[in-house]
């Protein structure tokens, strides 16, 4: 038994490891992957306060090893199913069943792809699905963002700011983002608008991104072009599908919570970009894993 299990080992869960650990919880934190998350596949994080730049790899391994020196418990192992017992949590772990007093749901979100050809190995080497975190790195360059949802306009309008030109690629031929987005893109000079076309091919020199190979859906016409850098908005999926009503998630699948990391089940709570919010940022994972870890110490203590 432990007092606090941890689903999902990214900056949420370790930061919630962390502070449940120096308050005296025994904790177990459960990854299916990796732990440090997707953070991991970012080349160089700038925008963290107070450490000026540092590879996802470095700092997922220092949030690793500072959780591990608190004698945090880190397991790998994939969570299928959570039920309460009684006034403890089952938790089932690649076929066994655990038991904690307090659960938080770290889980994150799995961004969607384009299931093109290379795909996974480009990520970080000119393709990207975070405009704020790697945008700066194209700065003065040509980029490209795929997608017509809000996000994709808005990574498209952030980028207009830093990139020398930036070419929206959508497979339809409206969007369907907010009204005023799309006013918005249109009115700044350097982004282009692609409708009716898909991405068909990564190009790639020396294993980094230099463009792609695009077709148009209504005329079959193919065509290459250049960028020095791709961003992916085509969705997220949150990784909650394990918890068949154990706690509440909205029509997309993102716990119902907010700063309070409360869930509408007690004894759960919710950290990082699994549960309901505007801005999914690393600073906003790591406050999300202190507010968790706090609440279910308070729970717990009660």
């Amino acid at each position: 038994m432990t007092d606090i299990a941890i689903i999902g080992g990214g900056p949420a869960g370790l930061t919630a490891a962390i502070y449940a650990s120096r308050a005296g919880k025994s904790v177990t934190v459960y990854e299916k992957e990796s732990f440090g998350g997707q953070i991991v596949f970012s080349p160089l994080v700038e925008n963290y306060p107070g450490i000026a730049h540092i590879s996802g790899e470095d700092y997922a391994a220092l949030l690793t090893a500072q959780a591990e020196a608190l004698g945090v418990k880190l397991e790998n192992g994939e969570v299928t199913a959570l039920r309460k017992a009684s006034d403890t949590f089952a938790i089932t772990v690649d076929g066994s069943v655990v038991d904690a007093r307090a659960v938080i749901l770290a889980t994150g979100v799995a961004h969607k792809g384009l299931g093109l050809p290379g795909e996974a190995d480009l990520i970080g080497c000119g393709l990207s699905f975070c405009a704020v975190c790697d945008g700066p790195f194209c700065a003065g360059q040509d980029a490209a963002v795929i997608g017509g949802g809000d996000t994709a306009l808005q990574d498209a309008i952030f980028l207009s700011g830093i990139c020398r030109s930036v070419t929206l690629i959508h497979r339809r031929d409206s969007f369907r983002a907010e009204k005023r987005l799309v006013e918005k893109a249109s009115s700044q000079g350097n982004i282009h608008f692609l409708y009716d076309t898909v991405a068909e091919e990564y190009l790639t020199e020396d294993g980094s991104v230099t463009g792609l190979r695009l077709r148009n859906v209504k005329t079959g016409e193919s065509f290459t072009k250049p960028f020095d850098g791709i961003f992916l908005a085509v969705g997220q999926k949150p990784q909650n599908d394990f918890l068949h009503g154990a706690a509440a998630v909205d029509p997309e699948g993102y716990l119902y919570s907010d700063e309070t990391a409360l869930t509408g089940t007690a004894g759960i709570f919710a950290a990082g970009d699994c549960r309901t919010k505007d801005v999914r940022q690393l600073t906003t994972a790591v406050g999300d894993g202190a507010c968790a870890a706090i609440a279910a110490c308070r729970y717990l203590d009660r």
